[in-house]
């Protein structure tokens, strides 16, 4: 489904990620791990397109995507959930569900369908987004961007601020959404119980390169806390 090669990005003239190669295949999770300033935000942002590659390739579902524009990317099928619980603040949150689907033929449709994903968002549609807690803010957050029906759902730090009774909801509904098959995630976590649980493979990055790839499962805490290691 993702395909990156080679991928260099960074900030004016200067490099953050180093020649990262990376594959996200159909229905499944790929966790990328390390560091603060590891390079793991800069790296969603060069997939979604909302920084340029220096060098190297992106490939979306067999297509090179590397110069098309975000909202190209988001319409062959990806959806970006950004660090930090955006939404729209002085929107309730039906609204900011309706932004999304209003217009769409399913829409009244896939908002239920994420309201069932997050129930707790129920009782909550007629209050102002930045009124919610983080973690129903995170919520509405993953909810929104599913409402696109994409094919690639790309979540950086979705956990980050967030009390564990809501990390261990949003580790279920990342599970279940890709296990009920049409939708890969690209994760980016610091919580490694989270990242290793929910993901079928990792990558560390270290210093904006690849420090180690590997299955998830029994010994890839020890292998991923080794990579992370200074």
């Amino acid at each position: 489904m993702l395909r990156l090669r080679d991928l260099t990005c960074g900030y004016g003239r200067s490099a953050v990620v180093h020649g990262v190669s990376l594959d996200v295949g159909a229905d499944e999770v790929v966790a990328v791990v390390g560091h603060n300033g590891a390079g793991k935000t800069t790296l969603l942002r060069a997939v979604v397109g909302l920084i340029p590659a220096m060098s190297g390739t992106v490939e979306f579902d067999g297509q090179d995507v590397t110069r098309r524009p975000t909202n190209k990317r988001v319409k062959a099928g990806m959806a970006y959930v950004p660090q930090g619980q955006q939404c729209f603040a002085h929107l309730t949150a039906g609204e900011n569900l309706r932004l999304v689907a209003d217009g769409r033929k399913r829409g009244k449709a896939l908002v239920d369908e994420q309201l069932d994903l997050f129930p707790a968002l129920r009782g909550l549609l007629g209050r102002q987004a930045g009124l919610l807690s983080g973690g129903q803010r995170q919520q509405l957050a993953i909810a929104r961007a599913l409402v696109t029906e994409p094919r690639l759902l790309i979540l950086d730090e979705p956990t980050e601020g967030i009390q564990p009774n809501v990390v261990a909801e949003i580790e279920a509904t990342v599970t279940a959404l890709a296990s009920r098959g049409g939708l890969s995630v690209l994760l980016v976590e610091q919580h490694l119980g989270f990242a290793l649980q929910a993901a079928d493979r990792y990558c560390v990055l270290r210093s904006g390169r690849t420090a180690s790839t590997g299955a998830t499962g029994t010994g890839a805490a020890t292998r991923v806390r080794e990579a992370m290691a200074i």
